[in-house]
């Protein structure tokens, strides 16, 4: 799974620990999966899932932070080639790196609640799987609603999550089904001159950084395009100009190279026109360009998670200073409860603005 860096101009968790982040998800992801299929195997009974969001502190006996995390730690027969994820070290680790951000928190116990829920990350059997393959959907289904909570909050600060971003197919299909060691920036918003621009999406492999603008409206759609600023859609019979999305995307390998060149970052950057459910001719010559249509979508998506190279320096380090340069918008989680959710309302109304 990709691991979601930045998600528009929400808080992320990457961007306050690039170190930690990428391999916690990494590890944590692979000891909830061995406990989740343990659990199958041996007949776990079906537990009935609330969304985090709603759990009432009230319901259960105060605990201590790390008696409530309990379950990740318990021990598993695992495979040999799980074992290394599972080092007592590691977890020893894991839970002082919590302890010690909880410490400089103020110690409010919803937020505590709510942290010890988000860390852990406890997969629960929804229904009674039939195969493996059923078990591993529900499990990566989960999982991305994990990510979008990393990818949208701290344990300071929170963003309004637009409902959309947990329906969109496209995140889905970069978070679930790309390697782990690919940093997905999903629409993120630049600060370029004290100006806001919003990007496109951009993937930063261990060998190079692709910068992907989506063309995608009327299913069977038709773009024609060329060196204009507009392109000529097609739908049956009718015809239309839209903007060619050749602007967006070169606007957005400029940034991107300019912040490259300033920080000594030695990563190729490629460029794609990204249409999953329409076609694209384009019959001038654009040789530093890929144009991704219906035609060709499953290969280039099959080709894309084929990288075997574990996560790189340079890779790191253009990751960190593209997170530099973007904007974040958020509100501190205290503010919440002080003011009865209208910071929320306020972050939902800027969001209305914005799109």
């Amino acid at each position: 799974m990709a691991q979601l860096v930045k998600l528009q101009d929400y808080v992320s968790r990457y961007q306050k620990d690039l170190k930690r982040y990428p391999t916690q998800f990494v590890r944590l992801k692979k000891i909830q999966w061995a406990r989740m299929k343990e659990d199958w195997e041996s007949g776990e009974k079906i537990t009935n899932w609330e969304h985090e969001d709603e759990i009432e502190v009230e319901e259960k006996p105060h605990k201590s932070f790390l008696k409530r995390i309990m379950p990740f730690t318990r021990k598993k027969k695992l495979a040999p080639w799980e074992e290394e994820d599972t080092d007592s070290d590691y977890k020893e680790d894991f839970f002082n790196q919590i302890n010690e951000e909880l410490e400089d928190q103020d110690s409010d116990e919803e937020i505590l609640q709510e942290e010890s829920n988000t860390f852990t990350f406890q997969p629960t059997i929804l229904y009674q799987p039939q195969t493996i393959e059923e078990l591993k959907r529900m499990y990566i289904d989960q999982l991305f609603q994990f990510q979008l909570k990393w990818a949208s909050s701290t344990l300071r600060e929170k963003s309004y999550v637009n409902p959309k971003y947990y329906r969109d197919s496209l995140l889905r299909a970069f978070t679930q089904r790309l390697p782990d060691s690919y940093l997905l920036f999903y629409y993120p918003i630049f600060q370029v001159k004290k100006a806001p621009v919003e990007m496109g999406i951009i993937i930063l492999t261990p060998t190079d950084c692709i910068c992907i603008q989506v063309l995608e409206e009327e299913v069977q759609a038709v773009f024609v395009g060329d060196g204009s600023r507009f392109w000529k859609k097609k739908v049956g019979k009718i015809d239309k100009k839209v903007l060619s999305p050749l602007i967006g995307l070169n606007r957005m390998e400029s940034i991107v190279k300019q912040i490259f060149k300033q920080n000594e970052i030695d990563l190729p950057v490629r460029k794609v026109v990204l249409s999953r459910n329409g076609y694209i001719d384009y019959p001038g010559s654009s040789y530093d360009v890929e144009f991704i249509d219906k035609r060709k979508y499953s290969d280039w998506f099959a080709h894309l998670k084929k990288n075997p190279s574990p996560m790189k320096h340079m890779q790191f380090k253009a990751a960190q200073f593209l997170l530099n340069s973007v904007q974040t918008t958020s509100y501190h989680r205290l503010d919440e409860n002080d003011n009865n959710n209208i910071p929320s309302e306020k972050m939902q109304s800027l969001e209305e603005e914005r799109t």
